[in-house]
């Protein structure tokens, strides 16, 4: 093999490992926060983007965490119809992947330093939780991912906390001082939390189909996710019920007075209903391997459409 054949390899299993098809959750708070601090006349592009890179990177380190952990903890089995994990088949050593979880939450945290300066002390509280849960949630001596928590991380976290936090920074950038204690007037809003529902049922939708496709091979190996402790059929009524949070809120909107824009995100209600129909009828990584990645482009295509809505309409 030439050098330039392990190069490609290696890079590939980096990516296979940070899990790119995992950043809708990362990519889709920042969206449709920034489209509602755009309509609300609060937009501020630097901390937006910034916000961004900070929930990219927390993102891949849970991802590189998740690895590592799942594989030294002996979840991830020859048995497993996900895809593959570079830390359990080989692809990377244990202690690499180790220190790549360290230094890009380390980067995270950097990251964060100029978001606290814009959003102050809140900003500080909320990015270190964030980080922390992200490696609790495999890692440390109660892993939330383990004990049926990740349902409820994945909501708040990537839900309500980075669409919140998304037009926090914002606000704050645009109303507030820097370095503030508080948590300044107009930057935590009514609107801004009913905006991260939809965001946090569809993230946590897409770990709900990862959970049902590993229930066997995750029961087998002691690991007691929401779809191991419910079965089956509750853990497809769940996959549900975050859907419907979603269509819901639209509604709540337009009803609030947003206009006809904030109905747009109902056009992906049909593309939603087909993968339904695949996560109620089925458990195999075969079907689900695509219905977790079609849950992913319904969360990006719902957040645009969100975010759109809000601001042209």
């Amino acid at each position: 093999m030439s050098s330039a054949e392990v190069e490609i390899s290696r890079t590939k299993a980096w990516l296979m490992a940070a899990r790119p098809q995992t950043l809708p959750a990362a990519a889709a708070p920042i969206i449709v926060g920034t489209g509602l601090a755009a309509h609300e006349g609060v937009l501020a592009p630097l901390p937006a983007m910034m916000a961004f890179v900070g929930s990219a990177l927390i993102q891949i380190g849970t991802n590189f965490a998740n690895d590592y952990y799942d594989a030294v903890k002996g979840a991830d089995t020859e048995d497993r119809e996900g895809f593959t994990r570079v830390t359990q088949s080989g692809l990377i050593s244990p202690e690499q992947v180790k220190l790549a979880t360290v230094v890009t939450f380390g980067l995270a945290i950097l990251t964060g330093t100029y978001l606290v300066y814009v959003g102050g002390l809140p900003i500080l509280v909320v990015g270190l939780v964030s980080v922390f849960c992200g490696w609790a949630y495999t890692g440390g001596p109660y892993p939330l991912g383990y004990h049926g928590l990740g349902d409820l991380f994945v909501f708040v976290f990537f839900g309500l906390v980075a669409v919140t936090g998304t037009y926090y920074v914002q606000a704050a950038a645009v109303v507030a001082d820097p370095l503030a204690t508080t948590i300044p007037d107009g930057t935590v809003t009514r609107e801004a939390v009913a905006a991260s529902l939809p965001v946090a049922g569809l993230s946590t939708a897409i770990l709900v189909v990862n959970n049902i496709r590993d229930r066997e091979t995750d029961a087998e190996t002691g690991k007691r996710t929401l779809a191991v402790r419910l079965g089956y059929g509750w853990s497809r009524l769940e996959y549900v019920a975050m859907l419907a949070i979603a269509y819901v809120v639209p509604l709540w909107f337009w009803r609030a007075g947003f206009g006809p824009g904030a109905l747009l995100p109902l056009l992906t209600l049909p593309y939603a209903g087909l993968i339904v129909r695949t996560v109620w009828t089925r458990t195999d990584g075969e079907a689900l391997n695509p219905a977790l990645e079609q849950t992913g482009k319904l969360l990006a295509t719902y957040a645009l459409c969100f975010a759109g809505g809000l601001v042209l309409l």
